[in-house]
């Protein structure tokens, strides 16, 4: 007796409510004995979450799940794997299509659905609906969710920016919804008009290892149920070894590889956060600071809004015997932008936007860099620098 097949699970996010409604409904009409399930997380302020599973032709069962720690994902995460058990139990269903809320991001839904994949489920795709009208828009805006009435939570601090940048930088596949973008209006501010050549470069460049697939055809549900490595793609995120775009250039959209090895002067640096951090749509990389030099720095901006994140120790600066226990992709990464001097310290930033200038942005990174009588007092003078990132890097609790 052939033993059932494990229940297959695809995950489809984006901020755009219309894009991902027609690529379930895709997925739904193409994939036979597949089924959605829908958190609605806009009642958490009423203390619930509205849960709906429906299929092809319509709502199958309807109900509600409390609040958990005053968090609408947590309630989500409580709820969502019980129902896919339920669903894998019955064995009468294919696919489970989990349409995730507005503004959940995939990587920590997928990472829940993995730790409890098993021989009844397995997580088969992670993919983000999008109309390429609405990418420009939504990088720009930066307001905070809760102001856009998309906060999962109380605390919820995200931008719509820096949101939608996770959503689609995650995965693996891009589903393109076309002509949807002049209705939306929640998250993005005002309609935008059809999406031109400008708008696919601008998708392209940003998610150039995502496959982009028309949402409804048989190519973008082979690509839901065709597998899903977490951590491949939570390495492909991580800053230290990020699969980061390359130059281009194409219908007015630019992005910028920006290299250097030696380190920044943390005033100057800081100085020119602002003009950096609007100075692209998208940007993002790690660096290091002459007065930080063992730490590996995350740089990450959307919608004029930069986040500077501590990412752990160079490797550099770790002993020998540390380096067993880092990640073989760490490893790897490390190698390959080994130098002499400085180990993998590196400055490593990519800008993409319409419109760049990119001999501008150069001509300001690099005064932000150590001068050469700066750089030649060595590591215990850098060291000594004033400090300017104490306020982003070390908090005061």
């Amino acid at each position: 007796m052939t033993a059932p097949r494990p229940l297959a699970v695809a995950l489809v996010g984006g901020l755009h409510a219309d894009a991902r409604r027609v690529t379930v409904q895709g997925l739904l009409e193409t994939v036979p004995g597949s089924v959605a399930l829908h958190h609605d997380l806009a009642t958490a302020t009423e203390g619930t979450v509205r849960r709906t599973v429906r299929d092809r032709t319509g709502v199958l069962d309807e109900g509600e799940a409390p609040l958990v720690n005053d968090c609408a994902c947590c309630a989500l995460r409580e709820d969502l794997m019980p129902e896919l058990e339920r669903l894998a139990e019955a064995g009468t269903c294919r696919l489970a299509v989990v349409e995730l809320w507005d503004s959940v991001e995939p990587k920590a839904m997928a990472e829940v659905v993995a730790a409890h994949a098993g021989e009844d489920l397995r997580l088969t795709g992670v993919i983000t609906a999008v109309d390429p009208a609405i990418v420009l828009p939504a990088l720009a805006c930066g307001d905070d969710l809760a102001e856009a009435g998309l906060a999962a939570a109380a605390t919820d601090q995200r931008t719509v920016a820096d949101t939608f940048a996770r959503q689609l930088e995650y995965p693996a596949v891009l589903a393109l919804v076309e002509d949807t973008a002049g209705t939306e209006e929640s998250a993005f501010g005002s309609p935008v008009a059809p999406a031109d050549a400008a708008d696919q470069a601008l998708l392209t460049q940003l998610a150039p290892t995502a496959r982009h697939i028309a949402a409804g055809s048989a190519e973008l549900a082979a690509a839901a149920v065709a597998g899903f490595d977490v951590q491949a793609a939570g390495e492909r995120q991580h800053p230290a070894c990020a699969l980061l775009p390359q130059e281009a250039d194409a219908d007015g959209v630019t992005t910028l590889v920006w290299r250097a090895r030696r380190p920044f002067h943390p005033g100057r640096l800081y100085a020119a956060l602002e003009d950096l951090c609007c100075a692209a749509a998208r940007s993002r990389g790690r660096f290091w600071l002459a007065d930080r030099p063992d730490t590996l720095l995350a740089w990450d901006a959307a919608g004029g809004a930069l986040c500077v994140e501590s990412a752990g120790p160079w490797l550099a600066s770790l002993p020998d015997a540390a380096w067993d226990m880092v990640p073989p992709a760490r490893r790897v990464a490390a190698s390959l932008d080994w130098d002499p001097e400085h180990g993998d310290r590196v400055q490593h930033l990519t800008f993409t936007s319409p419109g760049l200038d990119g001999d501008a942005l150069r001509e300001l990174l690099e005064s932000c860099l150590l001068t050469d009588a700066e750089y030649a007092g060595g590591p215990d003078a850098w060291r000594r620098l004033p400090a300017a990132f104490d306020a982003l890097l070390d908090p005061v609790s």
